[in-house]
């Protein structure tokens, strides 16, 4: 084979092996780059009309929480969002895609935290809640 054909060869199996690899699904909202009055407002809407929201992926920007039910035993995690003036605070509940063992594959506690993920409601007892489906979640070490 000669190096022309040898190339071209080569061009089309990175062409080919590029075209695929699995990509992540694109990001319908990203708050994570706004400021905290606007990201405030946007997390307010989204609890208050979730249906609007429903289905899209969403990326956001808080610090790291941890919730245990003493009685359930079920683990909550959120990226918990302040508004400007650090007085008010809401957060967005995720279930980071994977398996995953809380603590040792979290970071700390408050950790700032990036969560992009599919946006969804659940209803415990009488109340909804929302949180992002198949997260994925990343931190600065």
């Amino acid at each position: 084979m000669n190096a022309k054909k040898w190339l071209l060869t080569v061009a089309l199996l990175v062409v080919l092996s590029t075209a695929s690899m699995a990509k992540e699904p694109p990001v319908d909202l990203d708050l994570s780059n706004l400021s905290g009055t606007v990201v405030y407002s946007q997390v307010y809407d989204m609890m208050s009309r979730p249906e609007a929201y429903a289905g899209q992926r969403v990326r956001i920007k808080g610090n790291l929480s941890y919730y245990i039910d003493p009685g359930t035993k079920h683990e909550y995690f959120a990226a918990i969002i302040s508004d400007a003036t650090a007085c008010c605070a809401q957060g967005i509940e995720f279930v980071w895609r994977g398996e995953h063992a809380y603590p040792s594959d979290y970071p700390p506690l408050d950790t700032e935290i990036t969560v992009t993920g599919t946006f969804d409601t659940y209803f415990e007892d009488e109340y909804m809640y929302i949180q992002l489906l198949d997260a994925e979640l990343t931190w600065k070490s």
